[in-house]
């Protein structure tokens, strides 16, 4: 037992690394930014083709701004910084077009099937989707 402390805490330090508040929120912003890459490889293996899941965008944005924290309040190196100072840009662009498209996307009145916003007919049963709903039951 001694002995794996004195592998994992040399000289008070864990694994060698000396440890504080700014040092989590880089490893932590490490962790998350590289979490990503599981995230789409998983959701491509799933669908048998190549997908960007909307949390890929949000573990992009979220790992770059920590980050970017790290790099900014603790390590105050210039090259770092400019590396995620405007990561950030095309992850917030991405996630407004995935909100606009989430937002226009269209029921079919026939079938109930989601289709996307410019569509003018259902992929599921072909139903007009640009003309409003039939409605069922008597004229009055």
């Amino acid at each position: 037992m001694d002995l794996l402390h004195h592998a994992l805490w040399p000289g008070g330090k864990f694994l060698g690394v000396e440890w504080s508040v700014w040092k989590v929120v880089g490893w932590v912003g490490n962790v998350v930014f590289t979490s990503r890459f599981f995230v789409q490889w998983y959701a491509t293996e799933k669908r048998k083709q190549v997908v960007m899941p909307v949390i890929f965008w949000w573990l992009s944005l979220a790992g770059s701004f920590l980050i970017l924290a790290y790099a900014l309040f603790y390590k105050k190196d210039s090259v770092f910084i400019f590396a995620y100072a405007f990561a950030w840009i095309p992850y917030i662009r991405n996630l407004v077009i995935h909100h606009r498209n989430e937002r226009a996307r269209r029921r079919c009145p026939d079938c109930g099937a989601v289709s996307p916003g410019t569509a003018r007919y259902c992929s599921q049963c072909g139903a007009n989707l640009s003309q409003p709903a039939a409605t069922s039951g008597p004229a009055q």
